[in-house]
Parts: C-alpha cells; sequence; structure tokens
C-alpha cells in the first residue's frame, strides 16, 4: 500500500484533520512486528494564533521543533507525565501546524496492541477492542510510541508512515465538534477543530455527538464548516 507523501500532508491543520479519517496509521516494531489501524478520530491545532496549541504565540523549543518542520513530520510529546501523544505536522515549514491522533480502530497487530495496553499488572477484565486505540495515550501506548518517534519523517521512515484511507469516507459521516480537555484555552475552547466518523465505535470516550462537516465534493482538502446538529447516518455507512 502507498503511503502519504509530503504533498498530502501539506494543507493547513483544519484541513488535514479530517482528510486524515480512513487513513491507516502504520507502526513497525523494533522486532519487525507490524501493527496498523485506522484513524477515527483527529484534531487541528492552529499555531501561534491558536491559545491550546503548543505552539501558541510562536513557542519553539526542542520538543516542538517538529511542528515548525516539513509537513508530514511526526510530533510525539509525554501529556501529564503519563502518556505518549502522537501528531503530525501540517502547513508549511515554519508554520506549527498539527493533528493530533486521538483514536484509531486497530487492524493488525492486534495482540501485540493489547499486550502494550494490558501493562505489566493483571486486569480484572480484557480490554475491549474499542477501548485499546480510543484516546491519543491509548495509541501511544498501543503502538509503543515515546520521545524516539519524534521528528520522524513520515514520508521517508520505515518505523512509522500512513498510508491512504482503504475505502472512501464519505463526508457525511465525519462529524466536528470541539476539541477535548483545553478548558483554558478561552475563545478556542469552543472552536469546532475535532473530527471524527459518526458513530464509530472506536471513537474516544462518550463525546460522540457533532455537527456534520460539509465539505466541498469537488476538492478533499478544501476548507469545511460545521452545519447543524443532527443524526448519524446509517451505521452501515460507517467505515470499519
Amino acid at each position: 500500500m502507498p503511503r502519504l507523501l509530503r504533498r498530502d500532508y501539506a494543507h493547513p491543520a483544519d484541513t488535514l484533520a479530517p482528510a486524515l479519517l480512513g487513513c491507516t496509521l502504520v507502526r513497525v516494531l523494533d522486532d519487525g512486528t507490524p501493527l496498523a489501524g485506522t484513524i477515527v478520530e483527529t484534531e487541528a491545532y492552529l499555531g501561534p494564533e491558536d491559545r491550546a496549541a503548543h505552539s501558541y504565540n510562536n513557542r519553539r523549543t526542542a520538543r516542538t521543533e517538529p511542528m515548525f518542520g516539513p509537513a508530514g513530520t511526526s510530533y510525539v510529546y509525554f501529556s501529564y507525565g503519563m502518556h505518549w501523544c502522537m501528531n503530525v505536522a501540517a502547513a508549511e515549514p515554519g508554520v506549527p501546524h498539527a493533528v493530533l491522533l486521538r483514536a484509531i480502530e486497530p487492524t493488525e497487530g492486534i495482540d501485540r496492541i493489547r499486550a502494550h495496553r494490558a501493562g505489566p499488572k493483571p486486569r480484572k477484565a480484557p480490554l475491549r477492542d474499542q477501548d485499546l486505540c480510543s484516546g491519543p495515550g491509548k495509541i501511544g501506548q498501543a503502538f509503543a510510541l515515546d520521545r524516539a518517534q519524534s521528528g520522524l519523517d513520515l514520508t521517508q521512515s520505515d518505523e512509522l508512515w500512513l498510508e491512504p484511507a482503504r475505502e472512501n469516507v464519505s463526508s457525511d459521516i465525519v462529524r466536528v465538534s470541539p476539541r477535548v480537555g483545553i478548558p483554558n484555552a478561552g475563545v478556542w475552547a469552543a472552536r469546532h477543530l475535532r473530527y471524527f466518523l459518526c458513530g464509530h465505535p472506536h471513537v474516544s470516550g462518550r463525546r460522540i455527538s457533532g455537527r456534520p462537516l460539509r465539505a466541498s465534493q469537488s476538492d478533499p482538502h478544501a476548507r469545511a464548516t460545521p452545519g447543524k446538529p443532527e443524526p448519524c447516518p446509517d451505521p452501515e455507512r460507517t467505515i470499519r
């Protein structure tokens, strides 16, 4: 399967984030084991003006440097001293936009993914499939991501990359809502910059309501705007 190219990533984060829905994250472990999963939820972070972004006010540090690099660079950061979270640099060099991968449906290497998520302590009950990667920290643990995977060129790396969607993702199953867990971001906390597949069981948490995304049918990378709230379409139309 071909991987996404530089031009596929070179769009503003709020354009790239919905375009990544249905794409596949591939991770090859040190022992050669491949892990993969379908992206079902993302969030866009819009750089210096976005108070929720790590690059807000053009903050540039060794940690955030990957966001300032070429589109298609991985940005993996440690969150709350507990979780590694993966982002993809968007836009163009020097413009620190990024897309956070929020939820994935595992499709390959599920036994290893489950083992990574289980951790060293026994669980009272086994993890449900839909709980394996239903959150950014869970993705980091499941795909064995840490600082070593930050700053990789996803168009060239042999250990981490994204592949195009295997099936067409209809815009009528894409929903948009405010991002999760950013209460101190002022007006940016209410911006509709979280994108997900409506009704998909692997979407994170219980926040599965949102507004439909009215995207251009002629240009999948055209900027889209949220419409009025409405129920999900037939669940059979959600890619699985």
